[in-house]
């Protein structure tokens, strides 16, 4: 790419391309200032420093997961919208797993990184509310599928399913129907112990 050619927008959308292809770990602002065919000094009159780099691909990924599960969701309610929400959210993690990774940094709550993470969560508790989850059981469920759909796509990632015959769809399908049972039979939170009652032991 020329010179003239960098930008804040453009050099996002090749930190996101680059870490995808190397990995997260692996992108660097030399590394993406010789994509661009310049000096690394030239970079930094539009970011301060490789972390930043990264966050601004995690506002990057988390707007495009957004956008795609938004588009997913349209119509949808109860497990359809389950089972559409998290068809995207696999399909992302797949097709771009560096950005994919960049969207597990640790994001400041002011920054524009952080407004995109907001979006993504509300609409997982638009699905919710198909369930009719209130307080606190929908936060609890919220970290549910996120830790579920997180956990999954990781060891699918890492080539944790490859051993076994049984296919990872497989899986995955019967996962999402288990996930729906549980949402549609949310236990009810359990009532602290009356320390009053409790009989001390002698």
């Amino acid at each position: 790419m020329a010179r003239a050619g960098v930008t804040l927008e453009r050099l996002t959308e090749a930190a996101a391309e680059l870490a995808d292809e190397v990995g997260l770990e692996n992108l660097t602002v030399s590394e993406l200032a010789r994509r661009f065919g310049v000096k690394d000094a030239s970079l930094y009159s539009h970011i301060r420093n490789a972390h930043e780099l990264r966050v601004r691909v995690a506002a990057l990924a988390l707007t495009e997961l957004a956008d795609r599960a938004a588009a997913a969701l349209a119509g949808r309610a109860g497990r359809d919208a389950l089972v559409a929400f998290a068809g995207a959210y696999r399909d992302y993690a797949r097709e771009h797993p560096g950005r994919y990774a960049a969207m597990q940094v640790d994001l400041d709550p002011e920054s524009e990184a952080a407004d995109a993470a907001r979006r993504h969560s509300d609409m997982t508790r638009a699905i919710l509310r198909g369930y009719s989850l209130a307080e606190p059981d929908q936060t609890d469920a919220v970290r549910l599928l996120g830790s579920v759909f997180h956990g999954f796509v990781s060891l699918e990632a890492a080539g944790g399913f490859r051993h076994h015959p049984r296919a990872a769809d497989e899986s995955w399908s019967r996962m999402l129907d288990t996930i729906d049972v549980a949402l549609r039979n949310w236990p009810p939170e359990r009532a602290e112990p009356d320390a009053s009652r409790v009989v001390p032991r002698p």
